[in-house]
């Protein structure tokens, strides 16, 4: 089990990638499926494309500690999950802490053992993300939701659940799905207004009416759900990750090369696209697999978060490493999550010259970056470094390592794969 420190990766720049990558499962997918696996009190639920990421295995930890039995069969990247007994309504903090999806378990908690302890909650320290949007939508459908903040524990209790009207302030995707599950097995309707877009949600939509629940209005923005009595197990491929997706083609981009990425689709990347094409990458899509090359020099860009299908937050750190080879001033604006500009202090010491006004960036390009001790201080931080790694004069090292594995299988073997030199290396 990697923690902390003991992981770190190390790139040496200057090789234009070639070749083919394979596209593992949606991280976004798999964790609210595994939290919706939960839900089914007969059957083994067989999932399939799961990405071996630290995030599932973190995830497959908390299902076990709750009493459901699984089995990660890695070779096959496949999950069956029979959750036929749950035994624990307790999310302990060890876990928990080091996993921001633990809230994703709580609808099945609720609905299977009639409450729910969250110890400790934890995972990226991304600013004023919070889950308090989560806890009172499981309170208007008639959950009692307390805080013994001595103790750092939340405590949620089935009271009378019925159907209810809920809006989201944010359209967050975990937010969607946690009250999609948590409405499936409520009595009477429930309405989700201001309901995340993403293709991930469509997926986990899928899957639960393949369970038997009953949804309609996903990818509307207004959800309703009939509340049925149970949920059977099923089976069910994970769509491919479009965030990882999007880190490869701007790896091409990047350095120059052609690849093939296995299982990416087009217009799941939204806006990336777009900026993509107007910063000079190449896109064309034939059948399942998505060709990108980049040859003419790196345009400059302006973007803004927003969410889907507006730019994805998840791509603007590996966005902004790739403006920083760009031949002018790009400008990037960051609407979603404060704390997402940890990166630019990181690619300055590399050489990059960033400055940040409030919730924006301007990126003076182009420079050349060179390699050096960095802190992969997140996940999405933690892979641009890699990125801008791939193009960095001399040796980059981005520790620590654990958070990229958080959403990122196999990274070094499939850019080593398309020829760039980086090895991942236990400390």
């Amino acid at each position: 089990m990697s923690m902390g420190q003991e992981v770190r990766y190390r790139v040496r720049g200057g090789r234009p990638l070639q070749g083919t990558a394979f596209i593992q499962g949606a991280k976004n997918a798999v964790l609210p499926m595994i939290g919706a696996s939960l839900l089914a009190s007969k059957g083994r639920t067989v999932l399939r494309n799961v990405p071996i990421i630290e995030d599932v295995r973190r995830a497959l930890e908390l299902a076990q500690a709750i009493g459901a039995k699984v089995e990660f069969h890695e070779p096959e990247r496949t999950l069956v999950i029979d959750a036929s007994e749950l035994t624990s309504p307790v999310l302990p903090a060890e876990i928990a802490r080091r996993f921001r999806g633990s809230v994703l378990f709580v609808p099945a908690l609720l609905h299977r053992l009639g409450s729910a302890v969250i110890e400790g909650v934890g995972g990226c320290n991304l600013g004023s993300r919070n889950l308090d949007f989560h806890y009172r939508g499981f309170a208007r459908l008639g959950s009692e939701v307390s805080e013994d903040e001595l103790n750092n524990v939340i405590n949620i209790t089935v009271g009378r659940l019925a159907g209810a009207h809920l809006y989201l302030d944010t359209p967050s995707h975990t937010g969607t799905e946690n009250l999609i599950m948590a409405a499936a097995l409520t009595p009477g309707t429930t309405v989700i207004e201001n309901a995340a877009l993403e293709p991930e949600v469509l997926d986990v939509i899928n899957f639960l009416t393949r369970m038997g629940a009953r949804i309609s209005g996903g990818g509307t923005g207004f959800i309703t759900v009939e509340g049925v009595s149970e949920l059977t197990a099923v089976e069910h491929t994970i769509m491919p990750d479009r965030i990882d997706a999007g880190v490869f083609a701007m790896a091409a981009a990047a350095t120059g090369g052609e690849i093939s990425l296995v299982g990416a689709h087009l217009e799941h990347l939204g806006v990336a696209r777009w900026k993509l094409e107007q910063m000079g990458v190449e896109f064309t899509q034939q059948g399942a697999v998505l060709h990108v090359r980049r040859e003419s020099p790196l345009r400059p860009i302006n973007a803004v978060t927003c969410p889907y299908p507006g730019f994805a937050t998840d791509l603007q750190s590996p966005l902004m490493a790739l403006a920083c080879l760009a031949g002018g001033e790009s400008y990037i604006r960051e609407d979603i999550y404060d704390g997402r500009f940890a990166l630019v202090d990181e690619l300055n010491k590399m050489g990059a010259k960033i400055e940040v006004e409030r919730s924006r960036a301007i990126v003076h390009g182009p420079m050349q970056l060179r390699g050096t001790e960095v802190i992969a201080h997140d996940l999405r931080t933690g892979v641009s470094l890699v990125l801008a790694g791939l193009v960095a004069e001399g040796e980059t090292v981005v520790a620590p390592g654990y958070l990229v594995d958080r959403g990122h299988a196999h990274l070094a073997e499939r850019l080593s794969a398309l020829g760039a030199d980086i090895t991942r290396e236990m400390i």
